[in-house]
């Protein structure tokens, strides 16, 4: 009788090793899942990357519509956020006055991917330019996404 109680005090918890073993293997698969969420945030951020340029594409082309022309930017213009596209056929403009196409333009998502730090658009923005009757959106992207490279792109009326 006494050696079977003898034997359930020693037997009760788990011994250094096992909690050391635990541990790590708890610590491998952190590291793990944390390696994944990065590449899954910076995929994400490409996808928001070509869906604002989408979105300002589409505006422009209503803008157009309504105008018959592009916005005029013989500079590349960095769009921030700051800027609105209106109808009234004024250009990009920080306070819209006629109907509202794009109340404010779209922010690229930060930090900036992949190597695009020496780009038109390497400062994380949306460089616009245009004429009346063309223009061109710069952006970066950090890996391949949607059909797309990674590197530095240039969307126009006529496509990515």
């Amino acid at each position: 009788m006494k050696t079977i109680s003898k034997l359930r005090s020693k037997s009760k918890g788990f011994t250094l090793i096992e909690l050391l073993v635990v541990i790590a293997i708890i610590g491998i698969l952190a590291s793990v899942v944390l390696v994944s969420l990065n590449s899954a945030r910076a995929k994400s951020r490409d996808a928001k990357r070509v869906a604002d340029v989408r979105q300002l594409q589409t505006a422009l082309e209503l803008y157009f519509n309504d105008c018959s022309s592009y916005p005029i930017a013989a500079t590349a213009i960095a769009l921030d956020g700051n800027e609105g596209l209106d109808d009234g056929c004024n250009n990009f403009e920080a306070s819209p006055s006629g109907g509202i196409i794009l109340s404010r333009t779209p922010i690229a998502p930060n930090p900036n991917d992949g190597t695009c730090t020496a780009s038109p658009a390497g400062n994380n923005t949306y460089m616009y330019t245009g004429t009346a009757s063309t223009y061109g959106i710069s952006f970066c992207l950090g890996a391949a996404t949607g059909g797309l490279t990674a590197g530095v792109h240039t969307a126009t009326q006529g496509g990515m």
